[in-house]
């Protein structure tokens, strides 16, 4: 059983910056693809970025440009680099492993980040 979990959220004002981390129980780079989702107060929870096994990247719309996922595999971490935060932004991110070949999912428990003047 893989586990997730995520640290770095908080409380910044719009046009700040926040890394987020998700630290992996064991080395699954190399077979898990990783994501970062969010989730907003009524809303359904959306796709945020992705890293690929293969070390692609994909970002939703509305954070590209701002947003940069990475990882450090000594660490079996992902990152998320988040700046010129806005207040759409606020919501609880997510950290998801999604297996490479198999229908195998993981996530962690969620880190809230608020973007408030």
């Amino acid at each position: 059983q893989v586990q997730l979990v995520e640290s770095g959220g908080g409380l910044v004002q719009p046009g700040g910056s926040l890394r987020l981390s998700c630290a992996a129980s064991e080395n699954i780079f190399n077979m898990y693809n990783m994501g970062w989702y969010r989730q907003a107060p009524g809303k359904q929870r959306e796709l945020v970025a992705t890293l690929s096994t293969g070390g692609s990247t994909n970002y939703a719309d509305s954070v590209k440009g701002r947003f940069t996922i990475s990882r450090d595999n000594a660490k079996n971490t992902v990152y998320l680099q988040m700046n010129t935060l806005k207040p759409e932004d606020t919501a609880v991110y997510y950290c998801n492993a999604a297996h490479r070949y198999l229908q195998v999912y993981y996530w962690g428990q969620g880190t809230q980040v608020t973007v408030s003047s």
